[in-house]
């Protein structure tokens, strides 16, 4: 079932989405050479806390970390640790947020240092099509509308989109319904009604699309080693179109 939920609601998602953006905000200015993982973590973590959230991931499903920090061919679900940066990685940083009973959630993937011309592209070609995505998140659209039209953009190019991993509805649960993919026909789905709040979060790789889970029954990798990024905001649907809730 699809919570729609009211402006009272809408307005602390919008706190608990700036508070995620601002831990975004801090994050990218220390995400250099160097620094672990685990720093990274402790940073977002007394950010969240600091505006008087909790980390949404911190505990989920017995997962350790604020944050996920997953590094070059890490798609999603990194384990904040001992792992220093280099020059010219990539990290996508999730990041959730719980404030007053909601959640906030978004995800960024960052330059280290120089990164190459191809990883660049990557990198570019995700945050769009999340953009791309978003141009279809209007009242009497479908929501697989927003998932053809990432695909669309993204597949031509010679990128691959994951599909074990889609976007999903967000509120008091970190996860609600609908489970939202980043691929197929236009035209599927509910139809998108003003209320309701999503995490639109496009996964993409820059060689084939199949991944796999390691031994830390959390961080997910490509199976050819190649490298990904992931690009997420929660948005609302509003009455003339839609709401990032995830800036600052």
């Amino acid at each position: 079932m699809i919570i729609c939920k009211t402006e009272r609601e809408i307005e602390i998602m919008r706190e608990a989405g700036k508070i995620v953006a601002l831990t975004h905000q801090a994050l990218k200015e220390h995400i250099q050479p160097g620094i672990s993982t685990k720093e990274l973590d402790e940073i977002a973590e007394k950010l969240i806390r600091s505006h008087g959230a909790t980390p949404s991931f911190k505990g989920y499903n017995g997962f350790t970390g604020s944050i996920c920090a997953s590094v070059n061919e890490e798609l999603v679900h990194g384990i904040p640790g001992k792992r220093v940066l280099k020059d010219g990685d990539v990290i996508s940083v999730d990041i959730g947020a719980y404030y007053n009973g909601y959640h906030g959630d978004s995800a960024w993937t960052y330059a280290v240092g120089e990164i190459s011309k191809k990883d660049q592209e990557l990198l570019d070609v995700t945050e769009t099509s999340l953009f791309k995505g978003l141009e279809f998140a209007k009242p009497g659209n479908r929501l697989s509308d927003i998932s053809h039209a990432i695909q669309a953009y993204a597949e031509p190019l010679g990128y691959s989109i994951v599909r074990e991993y889609v976007g999903h509805g967000v509120g008091q649960d970190l996860h609600e319904d609908p489970q939202i993919p980043h691929y197929g026909p236009p035209g599927k789905g509910p139809r998108l009604k003003p209320g309701m709040v999503l995490a639109i979060e496009p996964m993409i790789n820059a060689g084939t699309r199949y991944v796999r889970t390691l031994s830390d029954n959390w961080t997910v990798v490509t199976v050819d080693g190649k490298n990904c990024a992931h690009f997420e905001h929660t948005i609302a649907i509003t009455e003339s179109g839609f709401e990032i809730l995830t800036k600052a």
